[in-house]
């Protein structure tokens, strides 16, 4: 959730603002959607971030974090997502992303909430996240695709997790998502060999092994990578 430091940090911090305007961009957790109290208060702490942002011409994405599922909740009302992601995008955010946190949405679920929240909010300003715990995040991506979802978060090799639900993997591998786009002749902007460098760099870097089932290099095609089992 949004620490209450961070306004602090915000005052504090000037020089970090001070950079060029086009990468002006905050983003926070804005809350989990944990009873109308816990919303209300994460609401009310957003808008006080946002109101100094945009003092200082700092552009703010928000999150709404377990909107398909929640660790200590379980099921969660798809218009309480709505009501959420409604208050941060009046609040000033200029994109909401949607969040599977725990990765347990199936595509008729993630469509159904993606229809709910452009009801209030222009889907034009909305994104979505989904975690790939049970191998179905990019089947819940191409399923909102069809609602006029246009930005997807992901990350490369799929690494990542969640820290407040232990055992849930990474956000959908970057380039299974971008190898599917490209095979759907929607155009992404981004290349598959320059994205197989990056993903060989972190692994390098934090020595550890991309989770995406997808290999894919310079010379090798689109190849995945055969389950042992």
């Amino acid at each position: 959730n949004l620490s209450p430091n961070t306004l602090k940090r915000l005052s504090r911090d000037r020089e970090a603002l001070k950079m060029p305007s086009a990468t002006r961009v905050m983003s926070f957790l804005a809350c989990r959607i944990r009873g109308f109290d816990a919303i209300a208060e994460s609401l009310d702490r957003a808008g006080e971030v946002i109101t100094l942002a945009r003092a200082k011409a700092v552009r703010v994405r928000g999150y709404v974090s377990c909107v398909l599922g929640c660790p200590y909740e379980q099921d969660v009302p798809l218009a309480a997502v709505a009501r959420v992601a409604e208050g941060l995008a009046a609040l000033g955010c200029y994109e909401i992303s949607l969040g599977d946190t725990i990765g347990v949405g199936t595509p008729e679920r993630a469509r159904a909430m993606v229809q709910t929240v452009a009801a209030a909010v222009p889907v034009s300003r909305l994104a979505v996240h989904f975690h790939d715990t049970f191998g179905r995040g990019l089947a819940n991506v191409l399923a909102c695709l069809d609602d006029g979802i246009a930005v997807v978060d992901a990350s490369v090799g799929g690494l990542g997790g969640c820290p407040y639900a232990p055992g849930s993997s990474g956000n959908l591998a970057t380039e299974e998502l971008v190898a599917a786009l490209d095979r759907l002749g929607v155009r992404s902007g981004v290349d598959l060999d320059t994205l197989e460098y990056a993903i060989k760099y972190v692994e390098g870097e934090l020595g550890i092994a991309r989770r995406s089932k997808r290999a894919r290099g310079p010379g090798r095609g689109d190849a995945l990578v055969e389950d042992e089992a």
